[in-house]
């Protein structure tokens, strides 16, 4: 039964997630926009919810019935509209729309003008009279004062990395050749280039005793030798002193890759960084495809296993354009570049085998920084390209520098070394320098949340943002006295927009929408173009003027006929946790009837969601919208539901997502217990009547919860699950369990197919046979190993045409219709 206190808990947090919804709702009345269907608020801990008729066959349709929402929205350079694209209904491809602030409709892009509007990434020269973007891998520029667009490139060859210089030339790159254009006359000039070579030699010494005599003896041989020396001579003589010739390459080393290369703005240098030739791939590592257009089988390319993951190191230079010469940076000025960070680890291995471990010093492979999130890279150039900043990673995953660059001394100068026992994350990496500045800006999660930093190089560093909320999205203003972002400061599950100045540290608050909200500030910076959503309601485009505390609605896609059925609204409640203090956030969906009182208690199904390091108990539209809509679903057939942010889930700080360090599969499957035992305290639910689904890492987390925790759940459906983290990729992987040669006891501890022997409920394995994210040996191997074990009560389903994300309305229903027969079957 539903205790008074939790009750009170729940009705709370209901109303906080939802009492900013509801000012929107009025907001969209008054402006004469098409409101939701209104959700009964929680009277006696019922939600009204007319019984529709809706159908699993409706909900896994083609989702254009349901809305289809604005994307990839951007201003107009003069901030008099936006511009969006929006899925064709019936069809995969997208057209683009403008929409003018001052009008009431959008109008479509035609595709002869499309290069007019394709701006999004644009860059601008120092005093934004001018901004260059990329079309179809081809250069534009636009002349703002004439508002004037001219072509500058017409081939076949793609250009990349636009960057205007400080004398107001535009830099571009073309595979590893860089060149600047004079915008205004169109002349071009290369300024290096780079080749993954050894260097040319004109003459070298004879290698043996025979070659030697050739040399000595045969006048011809003399004069070949004289002749190639003076030519490779003239040519490096010219390509100095004439400025007209192109300049000599630098020649960076055969068998090396090219990781990453940056230009100053002010022209004179260059920071490239290189490595041993990798690939994402073996040879072995293939998939194959059944239902390939030709009828054979097809053996589709697939990325590699971190079992058979090497260390890489990337060597970082510096290249002077005016010298030529090349400097090669070391890292032993960064804090802790020799340390044995995983002596600890490599001790228990070591020890679990029979063997004793000696730790040592050695220099760690170090790599520039790989944000999951970031557009801009690991290399940043102050303003006037005199001072730059790089952003690197140790391998291991456990440090993470930023350091400036000391040109002079030919050296890094560490300026803020980020350690976590557990792993650096993988994203709230975002660091530069303000504008027209030295200072850097960064967000570390050093206090346990990504919060926002400056400091001077050389200074201390100062913290702008704190308390129990992350920082997303950052975005410094033209003067550099604001840094905008979007955090969760007001509930873990709303993201509002704020901004915070930096010299002050004065945050405010710009947006009052409740739900979720990203956004992107107008070029004049007085407006903010805001992607809002609703747990009702998908995203739409809204502007809010700075200043003011309301937001206009731009758009509204979302169809009648999804706005006629009554949504489960879901209440947040915060589940108090046995195992931390911090408690575990969960959507809870009720039926439209229910009633807590009930002498039956309810049945009821977990979702657990999928990749780990994602937020879904928010009040805002959930990226799972068939799931969303299966929940009402199954409310109207008179399930309980709740959807949790388990351990290892994004939005709760560094402690919560690091719980899973390796032990993946245990915290969770803990907080599952919680989640559980809490429904049959305070939902009258009838916890021996409990399923579980979930994809991906839910699909994982279904297997260990139905293997190691036997009678928790009667009834699981593992879709697209990991069953053996080491066959799974390396980026994500090495982050929490290291690699498997280093890290064994992790990976045994923490994949399902070890602990298969304990399933003794009811197990649905939903397959996809062309998933190049979790292979589909991975529901082999743990079928195999159920064989073994003479288990039956499972079965499997398997997709012959899927990937990891289904793409067919046909499978989607097939899949749930599965999940549906088997919670009918073993719940009720």
């Amino acid at each position: 039964m539903k205790t008074k206190l939790a009750l009170a808990i729940a009705a709370a947090l209901f109303t906080v997630s939802c009492a900013s919804t509801s000012g929107v709702d009025a907001q969209q009345s008054a402006q004469g926009v098409n409101k939701p269907t209104a959700v009964v608020q929680l009277q006696g801990n019922e939600q009204a919810v007319a019984n529709t008729g809706l159908s699993i066959s409706k909900i896994m349709a083609d989702q254009d019935w349901v809305a289809r929402s604005p994307e990839d929205a951007y201003w107009m350079h003069d901030s008099s509209g936006v511009l969006y694209a929006q899925k064709r209904e019936g069809s995969e491809l997208r057209d683009w729309y403008h929409l003018p602030l001052d009008a009431e409709e959008a109008h479509q892009v035609p595709l002869d003008k499309l290069h007019n509007y394709a701006y999004r990434d644009a860059v601008y020269n120092a005093d934004r009279s001018m901004m260059a973007y990329l079309f179809e891998g081809n250069i534009f520029v636009r002349d703002l004062n004439a508002n004037e667009t001219r072509q500058l490139t017409r081939d076949e060859a793609r250009q990349s990395q636009l960057v205007f210089m400080t004398d107001g030339r535009l830099a571009y790159r073309e595979q590893n050749d860089f060149f600047t254009v004079d915008p205004r006359t169109g002349l071009i000039h290369q300024v290096a280039a780079l080749k993954t070579a050894d260097a040319p030699k004109g003459v070298t010494e004879p290698e043996d005793f025979i070659a030697r005599e050739q040399v000595d003896l045969i006048k011809f041989v003399q004069k070949e030798r004289q002749a190639r020396s003076e030519r490779l001579a003239r040519e490096q003589k010219l390509a100095k002193a004439n400025p007209s010739v192109a300049p000599e390459p630098f020649y960076l080393g055969s068998k090396k890759q090219i990781v990453a290369a940056n230009l100053s703005p002010a022209g004179d240098k260059m920071i490239v960084a290189i490595s041993d030739p990798q690939s994402w791939r073996d040879e072995s590592d293939i998939m194959p495809n059944y239902v390939a257009e030709d009828a054979r089988v097809k053996a589709e390319q697939a990325r590699r296993r971190v079992a058979d993951a090497k260390p890489v190191k990337h060597s970082l230079l510096v290249l002077d354009l005016n010298t030529g010469e090349q400097t090669t940076l070391t890292y032993n000025t960064l804090p802790g570049w020799n340390e044995d960070v995983l002596a600890a680890v490599k001790k228990e291995n070591h020890e679990a085998q029979g063997k004793t471990y000696k730790s040592e010093k050695k220099p760690r492979p170090i790599t520039l920084m790989q944000d999951w999130g970031w557009d801009g890279g690991a290399i940043r150039w102050t303003d006037d390209g005199q001072q730059a900043a790089v952003m690197l990673e140790a391998w291991d995953n456990k440090d993470r520098w930023i350091a400036t660059l000391d040109f002079a001394g030919k050296q890094l100068v560490n300026q803020h070394r980020l350690h976590d026992d557990a792993w650096i994350n993988y994203t709230h990496n975002e660091f530069g320098f303000l504008p027209g500045s030295n200072t850097l800006w960064f967000q570390s999660e050093e206090d346990g949340y990504a919060h926002l930093y400056t400091k001077v190089p050389g200074g201390k560093q100062r913290q702008l943002t704190s308390g129990q909320f992350v920082t997303e999205d950052p975005q410094v203003n033209k003067r550099g006295d604001y840094i905008y972002f979007s955090a969760n400061k007001t509930h873990p599950g709303n993201y509002e927009i704020f901004r915070v100045q930096t010299e002050t540290g004065e945050l405010q608050q710009l947006s009052v929408l409740g739900g979720i909200n990203n956004y992107e500030l107008s070029p004049n910076e007085d407006h903010l173009l805001i992607r809002h959503s609703t747990a009702l309601k998908p995203e739409e485009l809204y502007v809010q003027e700075l200043g003011e505390v309301s937001a206009q609605q731009l758009t509204d896609t979302v169809t009648d006929e999804f706005m006629a059925v009554d949504w489960t609204a879901p209440a947040i409640v915060a589940v108090p946790s046995s195992h931390v203090d911090h408690p575990i956030y969960s959507r809870v969906y009720y039926p439209a009837d229910y009633d807590e009182n009930r002498s039956e208690a309810y049945p009821a199904v977990v979702f657990i969601h999928g990749a780990g390091y994602l937020q879904n108990a928010h009040s805002g539209w959930s990226g799972y919208q068939r799931e969303f809509m299966f929940h009402t679903f199954l409310n109207q057939q008179g399930y309980v539901v709740i959807d949790l942010d388990y351990r290892g889930s994004k939005g709760y700080g560094r402690d919560w997502r690091t719980a899973i360090y390796r032990q993946m599969g245990t915290p969770e499957v803990e907080d599952l217990i919680d989640v559980v035992n809490w429904m049959g305290e305070n939902a009258n639910v009838d916890t021996d009547r409990v399923g579980t689904y979930g994809g991906s890492y839910g699909g994982f987390l279904t297997f260990m919860s139905l293997f190691k925790e036997p009678g928790l759940f009667k009834a699981g459906a593992a879709l697209r699950p990991v069953s053996d983290w080491a066959h799974y990729n390396t980026g994500y992987t090495s982050n929490i369990l290291n690699l498997p040669d280093i890290d064994p006891i992790a990976y045994r501890r923490s994949s399902p197919i070890y602990f298969t022997e304990g399933l003794q409920d009811a197990l649905l394995i939903n397959a996809p046979m062309v998933d190049d994210n979790v292979f589909f040996q991975d529901s082999v191997r743990v079928v195999q190993r159920l064989i073994e074990h003479e288990k039956e009560d499972f079965e499997t389903a398997i997709y012959p045409v899927e990937p990891h994300g289904f793409r067919q309305p046909s499978s989607w229903l097939d899949e749930y219709r599965r999940i549906f027969k088997l919670f009918e079957e073993n719940l009720k």
